[in-house]
């Protein structure tokens, strides 16, 4: 049998190491490393520190800078595991000098520094263009909703969460009964015992209890209710933990969190712009985004008028609708925003429906009806064939607020009833044996009758050859970003709470993509 040289891993061993030699060129530490102290201006964090002269030496913010910078692109977030990093793993030792700083030190400096995180945003952008890795032709924009550190337990509008206080009251009632009833109860010895422990448990549970409804009380006291941003706006639910965080509705189900926003330039794929909002929907963030990126590029001297330059913008459906469209058109934004009828009006995806059916989204039990997208409308002759191959009866056409003109159409009854199909097409088959029932009612925008939109503009632009080329690289553009910050770095979840800290932590995972990119393409690298 051949012999090998012993080895042991659980031996301790004194080594002799120089930190400079363990921060590799070519790799992220060395890029942060790097950066931080050649390139970036930190005199923002230096700022809050007043012991010049008096009190206790403070922790390098370069150090602490590069330790948090790293702990994120390896996906740690915790300030108690990067803490105990830099007291075991050599690259933190190499990073930090050695200085093992204290887990509330590193939560403190994370949580307490957005404008200097937001300036740092700023000086790695202007390195990134520097270095020639943006391209100012497109930007892609799109959200990644995640959840926040907030249960949507807790969540609800002022009159639900009244509710549920009055239900936890009565909880808090109930038990107290069952308490006072074991205090009056007399029996044998182990009797008592058993009794003492379930009146045990009803002390535990009145005083949980009794916490929850003061917890809802207190948030309803001083806060008001939280109002939506919609045409018409109106109370949306509120949260006990984290009331700037939101219900979203996501394709993994409904998470309490925020939609963290990136704008991402097409040639290397850096970030350009990391906003995050505390609501789902994405149409009232578009402006806002727009004009900080006008303003960011302008200030860095990049462009005095960006969108003057025709720059592209690109971003999903989820950012379409009139008011952003009429600001496009009236700003001379080159933007290509298509609209969620997109792919149906496009003829390489006439047959996607049938060979990729959408999954239902309805609860169990429910029943889903056809969309009157299945039925053949035809505006030039006001003609409406379901998909039985019925044809529907006019019965007039209504206009809205705005002008807009609906055609609208009802089946008869006799059609109806011995329709194969009633059950997938009526909500209520039932109503076609009622004297006074009807059929089933679809309606149609007429688009011949009606004034051109901005939403109809836009829609010439994507529905053009030219709009389909240049869209189709909006996904190649923006979504392997968010991959590598999902599933390489692990940022499945923001650990922090409140809009400004959420913003921070979600900025300081962008600038980490953006020093990749120095790291693998910039001269760094070379």
């Amino acid at each position: 049998m051949a012999k090998y040289i012993p080895y042991d891993y659980n031996q301790t061993s004194m080594v002799v190491i120089n930190f400079n030699d363990q921060i590799q060129p070519g790799t992220f530490e060395h890029a942060v490393h790097h950066l931080v102290d050649n390139k970036l201006d930190l005199s923002l964090f230096e700022q809050v520190y007043k012991n010049d002269y008096n009190g206790r030496p403070a922790y390098d913010p370069a150090i602490l800078l590069k330790i948090i910078l790293f702990a994120y692109s390896k996906g740690i977030t915790s300030s108690r595991e990067i803490a105990s990093c830099c007291r075991h793993n050599i690259l933190f030792m190499a990073l930090s000098c050695q200085s093992n700083p204290h887990f509330t030190t590193i939560a403190d400096f994370i949580s307490g520094h957005s404008e200097a995180v937001e300036s740092l945003f700023e000086q790695v952008l202007l390195v990134c263009d520097q270095e020639g890795l943006l391209g100012h032709e497109l930007f892609a924009i799109d959200g990644c909703k995640m959840p926040s550190n907030a249960s949507k337990e807790w969540s609800g509008t002022h009159k639900e969460l009244a509710n549920k206080r009055d239900k936890i009251k009565h909880l808090i009632k109930h038990h107290t009964e069952k308490h006072q009833q074991m205090d009056l109860l007399e029996s044998d010895c182990d009797t008592i015992d058993e009794s003492t422990l379930q009146a045990k448990r009803h002390e535990q549970a009145i005083e949980t209890l009794n916490k929850s409804a003061d917890k809802i009380d207190n948030f309803l006291n001083t806060n008001e209710p939280r109002m939506g941003k919609g045409k018409k706006p109106k109370e949306v639910k509120s949260n006990i933990t984290d009331n700037e965080s939101a219900k979203m509705t996501t394709s993994k189900g409904t998470i309490q969190g925020y939609n963290g926003i990136a704008s991402v330039d097409k040639k290397h794929q850096v970030i350009i712009s990391a906003d995050t909002f505390g609501e789902g929907q994405e149409h009232h963030t578009l402006v806002p985004i727009l004009e900080t990126i006008k303003a960011r590029y302008k200030r860095l001297g990049l462009s005095d008028d960006l969108f003057k330059t025709d720059i592209i913008v690109t971003a999903d459906t989820g950012f379409a609708n009139e008011a952003n469209m009429e600001y496009l058109h009236e700003n001379d934004i080159n933007g290509y925003i298509p609209d969620n009828k997109f792919r149906s009006r496009d003829p390489k995806f006439k047959d996607h429906k049938i060979k990729h059916p959408r999954k239902s989204r309805a609860k169990k039990g429910s029943t889903t009806i056809i969309p009157a997208d299945e039925f053949n409308f035809d505006e030039d002759t006001l003609n409406c064939i379901c998909p039985n191959g019925e044809t529907l009866t006019h019965s007039g056409n209504v206009s809205d607020t705005k002008g807009n003109i609906t055609a609208r159409f009802t089946g008869r009854i006799t059609q109806c009833r011995g329709c194969p199909k009633i059950k997938q097409c009526m909500k209520n088959p039932e109503s076609t044996n009622k004297p006074n029932g009807n059929g089933r009612q679809v309606s149609f925008l007429l688009h011949k009758q009606n004034k051109p939109s901005h939403t109809d503009w836009m829609k010439e632009r994507v529905d053009s050859d030219k709009g389909k080329r240049i869209y189709s690289h909006r996904m190649s553009v923006v979504e392997p970003v968010f991959g590598n910050l999902e599933y390489n770095k692990k940022l499945t979840r923001f650990s922090l709470r409140g809009l400004k800290k959420v913003s921070t932590q979600w900025k300081l995972f962008c600038l980490i993509q953006n020093i990749e990119k120095i790291a693998n393409y910039g001269d760094i690298a070379a």
